[in-house]
């Protein structure tokens, strides 16, 4: 664990610390630098964090707040509101926050519902969550035809990932949201550790599955739906990350869940760094760094799984 935390601070300090000498570069520092590493680690730790939780409830290594269709719900939701109320004004941030967490908690309903089933298999679970992602997809498309340029163009943009416009107001704005839902989710890993031993032993022992359930999926729509309503959709990290955490800290849940948020707020720092200096005098949006990292991820664990059958 404790190279985790190093490898953490060693990425901080390199994305964040240029040399500071004329008032130019401290200005980069203070007020573009620190504000995006900030909101990187926050966005990353709930990222990460949210994946392990999601697939320890669902016992899959795929089942990530992206292949449920949680974050095209809450993609939806803050899409429509920001249609209404602009992505650059703080005045219409906490409203669409608000959509982004409802529309993450109607698609987390809805998967729950369909997981509750005494019949229903984990691959229900993901087909479903990938209806509903391509269902929000469509819906988004529409909106974004019947909307004028600039609206257009603004949406895109926020649509791709992005952290290359945050301030100090929205780091303030997630930073709570952000707590309360690593706080809870963290401490979900003792039931978690009971729930590995199937539902069946879990219940015997005096763990809730269906709250457990309920609680875990609502604590993650909650920081997830901030993070998209603030950053946009950023894939892949909830995938990404509890694969690296369990290569570094093993199975056991105790130790899954919180390396999960750190190697998250590394994870997602670093990709944010390569994507704006991979190409001179241009930046890569930072959910396009994650995708092309994690696709061939996806595919991988897929094809092992199906090996291994």
């Amino acid at each position: 664990m404790r190279w985790v935390v190093l490898s953490i601070g060693l990425t901080v300090i390199a994305v964040a610390a240029p040399l500071v000498g004329p008032a130019a570069d401290a200005f980069v520092l203070w007020q573009l630098r620190v504000p995006r590493v900030l909101m990187a680690m926050l966005v990353g730790c709930v990222l990460g964090l949210a994946g392990a939780v999601y697939q320890c409830l669902f016992e899959n290594p795929l089942a990530t707040p992206s292949t449920v269709g949680t974050t095209g719900g809450a993609a939806l939701g803050a899409m429509v509101a920001s249609l209404i109320f602009p992505l650059d004004t703080f005045g219409g941030m906490p409203v669409i926050v608000l959509a982004a967490f409802l529309g993450a908690a109607a698609v987390t309903a809805l998967i729950a519902v369909i997981a509750a089933r005494p019949r229903a298999q984990i691959s229900d679970v993901l087909l479903a969550g990938i209806a509903i992602s391509l269902g929000s997809s469509a819906i988004a498309m529409g909106l974004k035809a019947s909307a004028d340029m600039a609206a257009t163009m603004r949406v895109v943009q926020w649509s791709l990932g992005n952290l290359s416009q945050v301030g100090y107001d929205r780091v303030l704005l997630l930073a709570p949201i952000a707590s309360i839902a690593v706080v809870l989710m963290l401490g979900l890993a003792r039931p978690l550790e009971a729930l590995a031993l199937g539902y069946e032993r879990a219940a015997t022992v005096g763990v809730r599955v269906h709250r457990l359930r309920a609680l875990g999926l609502g604590s993650g729509s909650l920081g997830l739906g901030a993070c998209v309503a603030l950053c946009g959709p950023i894939a892949f990290v909830g995938l990404i990350v509890p694969h690296m955490a369990r290569g570094v800290v093993g199975e056991a849940r105790h130790r899954l869940l919180p390396a999960s948020a750190m190697i998250g707020a590394g994870f997602l720092t670093l990709a944010d760094t390569l994507g704006r200096h991979l190409i001179d005098f241009r930046e890569i949006p930072v959910g396009v760094i994650t995708a092309a990292t994690g696709a061939p991820l996806l595919v991988f664990i897929i094809w092992r799984q199906a090996s291994n059958r």
